[in-house]
């Protein structure tokens, strides 16, 4: 049975500013600067998905009071 050669992982390449840098080129500080704004990319993304979230419930109590007071003019006339 023929042995299995383990296979090197493959340097992971970064694109940066439309260039290539594999991660062995990079300094720890660059490493990390490059981990704050993929993390800070994350958030925006989850800040937006929230904000979507809480305009679109805004919007569904707005169209509730709306449709309440709506309801209630329309009594108030036939009560008249």
């Amino acid at each position: 049975m023929a042995k299995k050669q383990k296979e090197m992982p493959k340097e992971q390449i970064i694109t940066l500013f439309d260039k290539d840098y594999k991660e062995s080129e990079l300094s720890e500080e660059q490493k990390v600067m490059i981990n704050h704004v993929a993390d800070l990319d994350r958030k925006m993304q989850s800040s937006e998905f929230n904000l979507q979230q809480l305009r679109f419930g805004k919007q569904a109590f707005l169209d509730a009071l709306k449709a309440s007071i709506e309801k209630d003019e329309q009594q108030d006339q036939e009560t008249k």
